[in-house]
């Protein structure tokens, strides 16, 4: 296998195992691709599946989820922690050997092409797949949710897709992508409070003054405080400066850190560092 893609969809499904397996089910079908890690969080009403392969078996791969995903999560009824605008909320494609992120970015256009004229979903390009600006940060595409979003898909320009019809439908809208390989990091306080998380996610989240290439989100788990955080460049940021500023913020607070976590998979070179 000369060429391989990584494919880390999330499904805005968590709760209904019955619903997850018919999603990995219909994924596994495809030849040339497989499924590497299926992760998921009731909380959030979120599962994250991890696919490798060679990059057209992986873009059959993810479609076949997509479809399933779709007929299956109705995006009226979902609630959940996590933010989300659609069934197969978000679809990043990663570079791993023998591509560039510009094979990426093409494989994220054919799979919302396809998304858009197939299944009439709504798809919008991000990261390095970006068509604007301003759609760039997956955040500023997600921004109001599903609820906002199908309100002002079919009445602000803003917010028109580039794949598919400008209305929603009960499977939400899509954003598709590129980017490099990112870690999906949670870190646990031994408190039930949810204010100091969101404080502490605020100081530690670039967008309002924290770490280069953080995200972050105060959210309550299974009734225990959490900082539900990216690392879109573990490099520059690492794993261990993330813990420690979080650590160092929770003392203000009173709070300790219980136990931290790694949603789906990262590569390896980030846990050495971390070591």
């Amino acid at each position: 296998m000369n060429q391989i893609v990584e494919c880390v969809p999330n499904f805005s499904e968590g709760r209904r195992q019955a619903v997850i397996d018919r999603i990995v089910a219909a994924m596994e079908l495809t030849q040339g691709a497989q499924v590497l890690d299926v992760q998921s969080d009731p909380d959030h009403n979120r599962s994250v599946v991890t696919v490798i392969g060679t990059p057209q078996a992986v873009v059959e791969m993810v479609f076949q989820g997509v479809v399933v995903a779709a007929e299956l999560i109705d995006m009226d009824h979902h609630r959940g922690g996590h933010p989300r605008m659609g069934a197969a909320d978000v679809i990043p494609f990663v570079p791993v050997r023998g591509v560039i992120m510009d094979d990426c970015v093409e494989l994220a256009r054919q799979l919302g092409q396809r998304m858009g004229t197939e299944l009439g979903i709504p798809v919008y390009l991000y990261e390095e797949a970006a068509t604007r600006p301003e759609r760039r940060n997956l955040a500023d595409v997600r921004r109001g949710e599903y609820e906002v979003l199908k309100g002002e898909i079919a009445t602000n320009p803003h917010r028109a897709p580039d794949f598919g019809p400008a209305a929603l439908g009960t499977a939400g809208a899509s954003a598709v992508g590129a980017r490099p390989p990112l870690i999906a990091f949670n870190v646990y306080l031994n408190s039930s409070d949810l204010g100091p998380a969101k404080a502490i996610a605020r100081a530690v989240r670039h967008s309002s003054g924290g770490l280069r290439y953080v995200k972050a989100l105060g959210l309550l788990v299974e009734g225990q405080a959490q900082i539900s955080m990216n690392l879109t460049d573990y490099r520059c940021t690492p794993i261990h400066r993330v813990l420690e500023l979080i650590r160092i913020e929770a003392v203000r607070y009173g709070l300790t850190i219980t136990h931290s976590e790694i949603v789906g998979l990262l590569p390896a070179d980030a846990l050495l560092d971390a070591a």
